[in-house]
């Protein structure tokens, strides 16, 4: 009996089929909106914070952003409706979907001169900070 489960362990974790485990990268690509959430990049630079967002299948209408001093919420709902009709054949699919994201920001931004822009399904905020961040080199000893 042994020997039948190690065969399985190794055909199952090793070879066969590796893809279907969860921690295998390509489930990566699917995980942008796993339980409802879009992939967020958020980039932190001298004079202010980027936050990129992607949502695929939403239009520009469909998204809202709210921001404050120290966090960005961003909401996109949608709802999809194709209908045919052909002799006695007829079909109707409706599709809807939607998620909500709040994030914190790593400094305090002026939530008044928050720009937003949404192309090819990526929402990409522009945030100025309050304070802009200098940067100096420092050596390693």
């Amino acid at each position: 009996m042994q020997e039948f489960d190690r065969f399985f362990d190794n055909v199952f974790d090793r070879g066969w089929m590796p893809m279907l485990h969860r921690d295998h990268p390509l489930w990566e690509r699917f995980a942008g909106f796993d339980k409802g959430m879009p992939k967020v990049d958020v980039i932190e630079r001298d004079a202010e914070v980027v936050v990129r967002a992607e949502v695929p299948g939403f239009e520009r209408e469909d998204l809202e952003v709210s921001v404050s001093d120290r966090s960005v919420t961003v909401k996109g709902e949608h709802r999809q409706e194709s209908k045919e009709e052909e002799g006695e054949f007829y079909r109707s699919e409706i599709t809807t979907g939607s998620f909500s994201r709040s994030l914190p920001l790593p400094s305090d931004i002026d939530a008044d001169k928050a720009e937003a822009s949404f192309k090819n399904g990526i929402l990409e905020l522009t945030l100025p900070k309050l304070n802009k961040a200098t940067r100096r080199k420092v050596e390693v000893k």
